[in-house]
């Protein structure tokens, strides 16, 4: 899939797996809507980019705000025309340690990994579906398929958005827009800076965000990785309930 000319919405781009992807994704030759709600920081990889030649724009909203998200949309196509990609990237870690549940951290964390997911889908989504042309990418996690401890909001979360897109995949597929869902292990990103304890298989972000594109290019379904990582949480999922929570309990990536 050439890059060349196309309009990508993406959300979450100031730090992390985001920056990485407008960066990248702009040096082969795509137009940018970048989402955020730090300005600062947007305007900076803006100027990035457009001094290696490329186009980008800063759109600094809050996906949590429904209206705000399809102005932006609305900018964006006004600015450089239809939205050929949604990449939704934008999300929270979040801690919730059962003992000390508070139920206002798990709203928040739905609030903008799930809630400000949908908000972005349904800004672009009937232009994709009237022009019978598009894709969705959404960023969840391998978090997504079984619960780990001090995380069920996050992993509540990215369990939610995979089975969205699931959904959102066998609409769509009929009406010519393709749907993909990321599943990333570690990366370092500031989302997982300072973390005392240890990441298995853990990756550099360039190599991550090179594995993105290259699931994005060819329109896959889902993609996992890394693939030793991946292959762990597969075998997790058939995994007997009294062995996995066994092994489960003595591992929390959240310190």
């Amino acid at each position: 899939m050439p890059w060349t000319n196309q309009t990508i919405m993406l959300t979450g781009a100031s730090s992390g797996i985001g920056r990485g992807l407008a960066l990248e994704i702009a040096k082969r030759g795509a137009r940018l809507g970048l989402l955020a709600r730090r300005k600062d920081l947007l305007d900076q990889i803006v100027t990035e980019i457009e001094t290696q030649g490329g186009q980008a724009l800063a759109l600094p909203v809050d996906v949590r705000d429904e209206v705000a998200v399809r102005g932006a949309a609305d900018r964006l196509r006004a600015e450089f025309g239809p939205i050929d990609i949604l990449i939704a990237n934008a999300g929270i870690a979040g801690t919730a340690d059962a003992a000390t549940l508070k139920a206002e951290e798990i709203a928040r964390v739905l609030n903008v990994n799930v809630i400000g997911v949908a908000n972005c889908v349904a800004a672009v989504v009937p232009e994709m579906t009237a022009r019978a042309s598009g894709q969705l990418v959404v960023i969840s996690s391998l978090a997504a398929y079984r619960g780990l401890p001090k995380s069920a909001a996050y992993c509540a979360s990215k369990a939610a958005v995979s089975s969205m897109f699931e959904s959102f995949r066998l609409d769509l597929k009929p009406r010519g827009v393709d749907v993909t869902i990321i599943h990333p292990g570690f990366i370092k990103t500031p989302l997982t800076a300072g973390r005392q304890s240890q990441m298995p298989f853990l990756m550099e972000l360039d190599d991550a965000v090179k594995k993105i594109v290259r699931a994005i290019e060819k329109r896959r379904k889902s993609y996992a990785f890394p693939w030793q990582l991946a292959s762990i949480v597969r075998l997790g999922m058939v995994t007997p309930i009294f062995l996995y929570d066994k092994i489960s309990s003595k591992n929390s990536f959240r310190e």
